[in-house]
């Protein structure tokens, strides 16, 4: 049965940042310090939840420039970004977005997210609804929607407060760094190490980036994670004037950098 949030609280919510890095400050001396030298994040609006799952497979695989100039000739295909819903997504065959530069696999992945939502598996209300736990196993039944992309949507589309992508190569890397560890933690670690984040590891995680970023880690410029049952390594566009350790942050969804 799929759980749905009471009163849902996101980052978006007046005061929600303040909330959590008072919380960050207090239970990691460490973070702290991180805190200190970095503006906060800020997060402003919500993509609807299908537009954003659409950019999110749209953009896979693809360099920044790539991916913006077949997401915005898929636009025009949908006659803008009003026009992206699921019976229109449907309504393109391979054929067409093919001439647009999309491949059969995202066609079908693309296909298969719209029917998701036609046939009432998924709806932009449930999602905004659902838990983080039912909305990370709804999402994964969808084809080319994986752990990692998952994790980013709820972060930058939904602002979820306490959400850690433990197959991030960057926030990883910050972990390491973070607390001298000798190794890069495994995905299976990274739960324990940070489990003194919650309920905000969303926006610690974001501090792991801009630390691995002023850093200049170079493992940070593409994430290897597990979408469509095999590895796969996304390289996406980082917010404007800004870059962005994970690579893709833009597409799920409105959100600024604290300048």
């Amino acid at each position: 049965m799929v759980q749905q949030t009471e009163a849902v609280r996101t980052l978006s919510t007046e005061g929600e940042i303040e909330l959590a890095i008072q919380h960050l400050r207090s239970s990691d001396p460490l973070l702290s310090e991180l805190i200190d030298i970095h503006p906060p994040p800020t997060f402003d609006s919500f993509d609807p939840p299908f537009l954003a799952l659409v950019k999110s497979i749209l953009y896979q695989q693809l360099a920044y420039k790539a991916g913006t100039s077949i997401y915005t000739r898929f636009l025009a295909l949908c006659g803008g970004e009003a026009g992206v819903v699921p019976e229109a997504v449907v309504a393109l065959d391979q054929y067409q977005l093919r001439k647009i530069g999309v491949s059969n696999r995202k066609a079908t992945y693309l296909h298969d997210l719209a029917n998701k939502y036609r046939n009432g598996i998924l709806s932009d209300e449930s999602i905004v609804e659902m838990d983080d736990n039912s909305l990370f196993t709804m999402l994964n039944m969808v084809k080319g929607i994986g752990a990692w992309s998952v994790h980013m949507f709820m972060i930058f589309s939904l602002h979820r407060p306490d959400v850690l992508p433990v197959g991030d190569l960057g926030i990883r890397k910050g972990v390491q760094l973070l607390y001298g560890l000798e190794k890069l933690p495994m995905p299976s670690q990274m739960g324990q190490i940070c489990e003194k984040w919650r309920p905000y590891r969303s926006v610690a995680s974001w501090y792991m980036w801009k630390f691995v970023e002023a850093k200049g880690v170079p493992a940070t410029a593409a994430a290897l994670v597990g979408d469509s049952s095999q590895q796969q390594q996304l390289t996406l566009p980082p917010p404007p004037e800004v870059i962005e350790p994970a690579r893709g942050i833009v597409n799920f969804g409105s959100f600024t950098w604290g300048q």
